[in-house]
């Protein structure tokens, strides 16, 4: 039997969790109402042990339950959930236990729509919110206040967008979107030619279409195309603080994380990861299945999958000095090297004669 808690959440037997995501129960089937890290979990909650470094809080937990993988799964006494994926297994727990907030339907007064928009009798505009003319909002998708959609923008069924987001016009949001506060998706690229002695802006005129279930994050840019469409494919996640220039892709499944930049043109592949802060130099293109550790910069397209790194291991900042005099010297180094390989030849060459 599922029972509320009585603030909102639902509590759930452990075997019931076993019968709707699989794994293997081993102890008492309690209860639990939320999921919380071990080291904080108390009673009515689940945990989960992925990282092996973390054994010794799993001994020391107060949770209710965990869940664990099969080669640690007798190293607790508590209730467990064995599975062979025990983070994949934590977020889908943990998504059950925390459905997004439901908000009743309609336009409320404070909003601003234009008259020929067309919205979902489904959806919910806050107070604040603009929808533009010729604009279309779907089913059950959420605008809150102080959100731009502009004019012919398309939103998805199922799409949130929070607040103080920005949709330019003419952009296309796919069906369970979630784009969050601050994101601006449309502004024009940074489209300049030099005209003898200043700059003539070029009309970005291309848009900006994302595709379904994709998650863009707070404070995120994404600029329109100059002629074509940039592109954000099924699937892709998008951390907070990220900015994609004009006529990028970014392939299905890619997550992005925070403060990664993005020049024009660049095109990610599918299934794709980048650390934070990693940089993309444009008109450059990454293959599917590419890892970029964070910090890297990404200076000439990747054509084989695998991971990539090209940051400088930190240091203290003396032997940091020390190394850069050391690396200003390299050409230098090189050529004594050079050198010394043409003395030892002849030296060898001398012990033949």
């Amino acid at each position: 039997m599922i029972r509320n808690t009585g603030q909102g959440m639902q509590a759930y037997r452990l075997s019931q969790l076993v019968a709707t995501f699989g794994g293997e129960l081993r102890g008492d089937d309690v209860e639990i109402s939320q999921v919380a890290p071990l080291e904080s979990a108390i009673a009515g909650q689940i945990s989960f042990l992925s990282n092996p470094r973390y054994r010794k809080q799993l001994a020391d937990t107060h949770a209710a339950a965990v869940i664990v993988a099969a080669d640690v799964a007798d190293l607790t006494a508590l209730p467990a959930i064995v599975c062979a994926d025990p983070y994949l297994y934590f977020a889908k727990v943990s998504a059950l236990l925390n459905p997004p907030q439901r908000f009743a339907a309609g336009i409320d007064p404070g909003a601003a729509v234009a008259p020929d928009a067309e919205i979902a009798a489904s959806a919910a505009i806050m107070a604040n919110a603009s929808v533009g003319s010729g604009a279309r909002i779907g089913e059950r998708c959420v605008i809150f206040p102080g959100v731009v959609i502009g004019d012919g923008v398309v939103v998805g069924d199922d799409t949130r967008i929070y607040a103080n987001a920005t949709v330019y016009a003419a952009c296309v949001i796919g069906q369970r979107c979630t784009i969050h506060s601050g994101a601006v998706i449309g502004a024009d690229g940074f489209g300049l030619a030099w005209n003898k002695d200043s700059w003539l802006k070029i009309p970005q005129i291309g848009r900006v279409v994302i595709g379904d279930d994709v998650d863009i994050g707070a404070n995120t840019t994404i600029d329109r195309g100059a002629l074509d469409d940039t592109v954000i494919e099924d699937g892709a996640r998008l951390d907070n603080q990220i900015q994609v220039a004009h006529n990028c892709r970014i392939g299905k499944h890619t997550a992005i994380a925070g403060c990664v930049g993005m020049a024009g043109s660049t095109r990610i592949g599918a299934y794709c990861t980048v650390g934070g802060a990693a940089m993309f130099v444009g008109h450059i293109d990454i293959a599917d299945k590419v890892h970029i550790a964070g910090g890297t910069l990404v200076s000439k397209s990747i054509n084989k999958p695998g991971a990539y790194a090209g940051n400088y291991p930190f240091s203290t900042r003396d032997d940091w000095l020390q190394n850069a005099v050391h690396i200003r010297n390299l050409d230098k180094l090189a050529e004594r090297i050079k050198q010394l390989e043409k003395k030892l030849a002849g030296l060898e060459g001398n012990k033949h004669d």
